[in-house]
């Protein structure tokens, strides 16, 4: 069986380096974190996980709090997540959200996770005070609708990502535009539709603006149920959706209701998960980047575990400029494709 003195003698480092790769310390520079991780792998050493919990406190476990594990968008940020936790030494339990049952997962994950990786669900903030309490940083991908000093958020700046969309949208002439999404102010998505109407205000305010909700958070069956259930004629000629789910299924009403797109309707999405480029006609959409705010989520919150005065209940808000971000936003590019064209005359 493998030893730590056989992983550094293979990657050509100290004993001690190895130690601090596995505490993932982060003064280990790339290069030489990738050379022992490499001969940990050729070696086919295993740390001692029991062992190390027992010296560090720390259990090695994340937690990832998902809304709908069916949705690919979810399932590539997860992925990604994944990978850069296992390249630093950690696992990740995956945990469905459930808010009516917030109390038993505060007590199922206190003291078991080192760090937990929301995907914009809305926490109560005594939960988050309870986490922040026990030396539990929370990070979350994707801006939960409901703000929380308690809560790193990396996610779109949305607010210019949606600029794109409503220039693009005024130059080929749609001046009746309807957006499509969660009305819940704890929902996930609800952060965008308030983007995307700011949006609008500021570039083109003249413009008939409607905002149409959906109780699941924006999922394919809803999305279609809800437009078969509109009049025989659209009043807009445009329709922005919050997620791509929610795309595929305004495509799928379009459809079913002889609405050919994009000549009645064009249609325009918010993240761009590989179904939509495979549409017919492929929907247009912005480009969320997953891997990079995935991994960007995963070192932020490494670096909160490792250095837990950045997250210390009497940590000052706001922050100096020193301590950890508190937001870090990404830029989406916007990808035109055949379901967006020129506006139509409304009847």
């Amino acid at each position: 069986m493998a030893t730590r003195n056989d992983v550094a003698r293979l990657a050509g480092v100290s004993v001690a380096v190895v130690s601090y790769v596995l505490n993932n310390k982060s003064f280990v520079k790339e290069e030489t974190r990738r050379k022992v991780l490499a001969a940990m792998e050729e070696l086919g050493y295993t740390p001692n996980l029991t062992a190390r919990s027992l010296k560090t406190r720390k259990s090695g476990q994340l937690a990832v709090l998902t809304n709908f594990i069916g949705n690919p968008f979810e399932a590539g940020i997860l992925l990604h997540l994944e990978e850069a936790a296992r390249k630093h030494g950690y696992m990740i339990a995956y945990r469905s959200y459930d808010a009516d049952r917030e109390q038993e997962l505060l007590a199922q994950l206190a003291g078991r996770v080192d760090g937990i990786v929301l995907l914009g669900q809305s926490l109560k903030e005594e939960t988050l005070a309870s986490f922040r309490k026990k030396g539990i940083p929370v990070v979350s991908v994707m801006a939960p609708g409901k703000a929380s000093a308690n809560v790193h958020i990396i996610d779109v700046d949305w607010a210019a990502a949606y600029r794109q969309v409503v220039a693009e949208l005024i130059r080929l002439e749609h001046r009746h535009i309807a957006y499509i999404g969660p009305g819940v102010l704890s929902a996930p998505l609800y952060p965008r539709m308030r983007s995307f109407a700011a949006a609008v205000e500021e570039i083109a305010p003249d413009v008939t603006l409607r905002c149409d909700w959906l109780e699941d958070g924006g999922r394919y069956e809803s999305a279609r149920e809800h437009l078969l259930e509109l009049p025989a004629e659209p009043a807009f000629t445009a329709l922005v959706c919050a997620n791509d789910l929610t795309a595929i299924g305004a495509c799928s009403a379009c459809r079913e209701r002889g609405w050919a797109v994009p000549e009645k309707l064009s249609i325009i999405s918010s993240e761009n998960i590989l179904m939509v480029s495979e549409t017919h006609p492929p929907i247009a959409t912005l480009d969320y980047p997953r891997e990079k705010a995935a991994h960007q989520a995963m070192e932020l919150l490494l670096r909160l575990i490792e250095e837990p005065e950045l997250t210390a209940p009497d940590s000052l808000v706001p922050e100096p400029a020193a301590e950890a971000p508190k937001e870090i936003q990404l830029a989406a590019s916007f990808l035109p494709r055949p379901s967006l064209a020129q506006a139509p005359r409304l009847p």
